[in-house]
């Protein structure tokens, strides 16, 4: 038998890692990556806010037209409606809000901050925010006489000055 020799091998030895190039570019490309990513979170961030304020300002809008669509149409309007009112006019009678009782009292709204019902603050969630109230004769825009409906616009700006414009008409029955 024959005995083996092992066999030599020859190793060369190579020192491994990056040169101070190679650092410098992966550096490089690594921050203008960081960059973007920040760049686009503060996009987002800049943003976040709109949500809430467009959440808020649908729920102050809802609640104003809520209030002024189950007021009368006019003040000469009998309780129920009937026997209804001829012609369409828009006087603003009452002065102050806790005593509007017809549609076109509203109408003395303009810029104002949101209260409830009652003239009362709705708290610092919407301190910011401002209301203004239109109420015009607008019956041809539903098919009706001139004279038959009044359309109410409300008008809610955000803190972010954004504004927000709701419309309904109130029918003369």
């Amino acid at each position: 038998m024959r005995s083996r020799r092992p066999e030599t091998l020859s190793v060369i030895n190579k020192t491994a890692g990056a040169t101070l190039v190679e650092l410098v570019i992966t550096i490089v490309i690594i921050s203008v990556a960081i960059a973007g990513v920040v760049g686009a979170f503060s996009l987002i961030a800049g943003r976040s806010a709109d949500p809430l304020s467009q959440t808020r300002a649908v729920a102050l809008a809802q609640l104003y037209m809520d209030e002024i669509l189950s007021r009368k149409y006019d003040d000469d309007t009998p309780p129920g409606g009937r026997p209804k009112r001829d012609g369409c006019s828009i006087d603003t009678e009452e002065s102050d809000r806790k005593d509007y009782d017809d549609v076109d009292d509203y109408n003395a709204i303009n810029n104002a901050s949101p209260e409830n019902a009652d003239g009362e603050s709705l708290g610092p969630a919407y301190s910011s925010f401002t209301v203004s109230v239109t109420v015009t004769c607008a019956g041809g825009e539903v098919d009706l006489s001139d004279d038959e409906a009044k359309r109410i616009d409300i008008t809610i700006t955000d803190p972010s000055s954004q504004d927000y414009l709701f419309t309904a008409y109130r029918a003369n029955f």
